[in-house]
């Protein structure tokens, strides 16, 4: 795997990686990957956590038999979500004696040349003071993204939080290995993509398709996610969330994991 520098890491977690598909916590999970922030974070590094999740988490501790679909509902089941997400966030990084911040965003908040000043000085003190940011959409007033028209998902907003606070690399957890030229659930014999060195039509086609019923994105958001990131310099990795220690193969040791999305090519 190439050499890459990773010292400030925007990491995004999925729904589906989050979650069961009863929409409830995977608790050990959550544990596993807040483990691992914080080792890394330990060492050094400056972590900011993208997290998807509010109206699966909701949805779920609300014992609704589904995902809502009307907007209202959206909304005050991702309130109900993102508290339980801070919650286990909270729990979790404190038992590794690190400090968390919530951000949530909406988009003039980034398309607002003051505004998104504000909030690049934000998550730089709180780096600086070693607190580790964690991101999501507000969805309880962004209804355009609850629609499909405003970040569009959280992976498109996790390209967006790493350009803005110059981030060295942005990994993409996800409920499958990455990038292969078919649909791996479909097709057995897919070929799985280890580097992507430039973004065509060809790999936007190979990424055509869904994603989990409790998410909204699919492997295209991800490698759209990872064309803004290329686009402002930024390496981006999209792999498998399931095991959250592969995080630390991936900055680490320097392996290969999932996809990697190179910038500069």
């Amino acid at each position: 795997m190439n050499e890459i520098l990773s010292r400030r890491i925007v990491v995004k977690v999925g729904t589906s990686t989050l979650t069961y598909e009863n929409g409830k916590l995977n608790i050990n999970r959550i544990e596993q990957l807040c483990k691992v922030l914080s080792d890394l974070q330990n060492m050094g590094k400056q972590i900011i956590l993208v997290s998807s999740g509010a109206i699966g988490v909701g949805f779920g501790k609300l014992n609704m038999p589904e995902r809502p679909k009307e907007t209202r509902y959206k909304q005050a089941v991702a309130a109900v979500g993102q508290c339980e997400l801070m919650f286990m966030y909270d729990k979790f990084f404190g038992e590794y004696n690190h400090t968390v911040a919530q951000i949530l965003l909406t988009r003039n908040v980034l398309l607002n040349e003051h505004l998104r000043q504000n909030a690049y000085n934000t998550f730089s003190t709180l780096l600086e003071m070693g607190v580790i940011p964690i991101v999501n959409e507000n969805d309880t007033v962004a209804i355009d993204e609850l629609v499909g028209n405003n970040f569009g998902d959280n992976d498109n907003l996790s390209a967006i939080v790493a350009d803005l606070v110059d981030a060295d690399l942005l990994a993409i957890l996800t409920d499958i290995d990455g990038l292969y030229d078919s649909d791996p659930r479909v097709n057995k014999d897919a070929k799985h993509i280890d580097v992507v060195t430039y973004i065509d039509d060809n790999i936007r086609q190979m990424a055509g398709g869904t994603g989990s019923n409790r998410g909204t994105g699919g492997m295209i958001t991800k490698v759209t996610a990872a064309a803004v990131a290329n686009e402002a310099g930024i390496n981006c990795c999209v792999m498998n969330g399931n095991d959250p220690h592969k995080l630390r193969d991936l900055i680490v040791d320097k392996k290969q994991v999932g996809t990697l999305f190179l910038a500069g090519n």
